[in-house]
């Protein structure tokens, strides 16, 4: 990632400090760069440039509204995993109940537009929506390795619930892109041998 100087604001592409294959966390702490904070807030960072990609695509002006407000709100997420609990810094946000309710209320809102969902979808349609769905399942891969964190030091409680939010804020969010675009979803069909019956 891009490191940053928040005392002088200056912005340093390379630094060479990683070299020896570890970071420095907001604190002062090394670890190394296969930690699992790191595997957390990397994914958070890899799912944000996924989002980058939808939104290159030219999804509906809702729906590329919606992405770009969370990639700013991913860097917050981001800064928060990245951070120990136990430090304080006026530049780092760390994530809040408002920001799982507003997920939630997207999603309520989206709801009232799309058709009832009856069974299981296959991932896909357009293009955006299509990457929508991919980034869906690295939101649950960043909430995994945000999980295991957990369990091994305090991390920010709201911050697993949001990642567990957003995971059904892009699926309806996906939704959302083909059905504006006149696409219906795909509905799953459980295909089983001849000679087997349900």
């Amino acid at each position: 990632m891009i490191s940053i100087s928040y005392d002088t604001f200056s912005m340093k592409i390379y630094t060479r400090t990683g070299d020896a294959g570890n970071t420095v966390l907001f604190g002062g702490r090394r670890v190394s760069k296969h930690h699992i904070r790191l595997e957390a807030y990397g994914t958070v960072d890899e799912l944000n440039a996924l989002l980058g990609l939808a939104e290159s695509l030219g999804p509906h002006p809702d729906v590329a509204a919606a992405i770009r407000r969370l990639q700013h709100e991913l860097f917050a997420l981001g800064a928060d995993l990245a951070t120990p609990l136990d430090i304080e810094h006026h530049r780092v946000r760390r994530i809040q109940a408002g920001d799982v309710a507003r997920l939630e209320s997207d999603i309520d809102a989206w709801q009232e537009i799309l058709p009832s969902l009856q069974t299981f979808i296959l991932p896909g349609g357009n293009p955006p929506a299509a990457v929508l769905h991919t980034a869906r399942t690295v939101c649950r891969r960043a909430e995994r390795a945000a999980v295991a964190l957990a369990d091994q030091e305090p991390i920010n409680k709201t911050a697993l619930r949001y990642l567990n939010r957003l995971s059904d804020w892009l699926f309806v969010l996906a939704r959302l892109q083909n059905h504006q675009q006149g696409m219906s979803d795909i509905p799953w069909q459980n295909i089983l041998p001849d000679d087997e019956v349900l």
